[in-house]
């Protein structure tokens, strides 16, 4: 049975999947890993999720604020043995969750395009594209997306 578990960034579990996800991405992303992984530092993270089936951690996110009303999908990781499984929409779903638990109102990410599932993913729960924000503005291999996660919420411009 799958169990969610609200963390932070201290748990030895979370940091052994990053670790993993950290090998995915620079195999995925080559040349362009360090450059990424700038902006991927998982210490003094407050909001981390991790997903077990029997004790055993096998998927993982986190949420780091973005602004007043933001806050920004992070560390999004299933791993493989344990894909198609619905793990990684029951982590997304409690990051939204989580997010607007804490009042905010939007949530932003950036993933790669050498991540063709995880734009699926996030496309079938509704995350729309945007221009590139921040330190991705101007970088191709990226794909910025948000979603709307509060009702009323006028959307502000994402800042460049």
């Amino acid at each position: 049975m799958l169990s969610i578990q609200r963390t932070d960034s201290d748990n030895a579990d979370f940091q052994m999947l990053v670790r993993l996800l950290d090998a995915d991405l620079a195999i995925r992303d080559g040349d362009d890993h360090a450059f990424y992984a700038q902006f991927n530092k998982t210490n003094h993270i407050r909001h981390c999720l991790v997903a077990h089936i029997s004790d055993q951690p096998v998927g993982c996110g986190a949420l780091r604020a973005f602004d007043e009303t933001t806050m920004e999908v992070k560390r999004m990781y299933a791993l493989p043995e344990f894909r198609r499984q619905g793990i990684a929409s029951t982590v997304l779903s409690e990051l939204e969750s989580w997010a607007r638990d804490l009042g905010y109102a939007r949530v932003v990410l950036e993933t790669g395009k050498n991540q063709p599932e995880a734009i699926s993913l996030y496309q079938k729960w509704g995350y729309q594209l945007i221009p590139n924000y921040g330190p991705y503005v101007g970088v191709e291999n990226s794909v910025c997306m948000q979603k709307v996660t509060a009702k009323n919420f006028l959307m502000p411009e994402i800042s460049k």
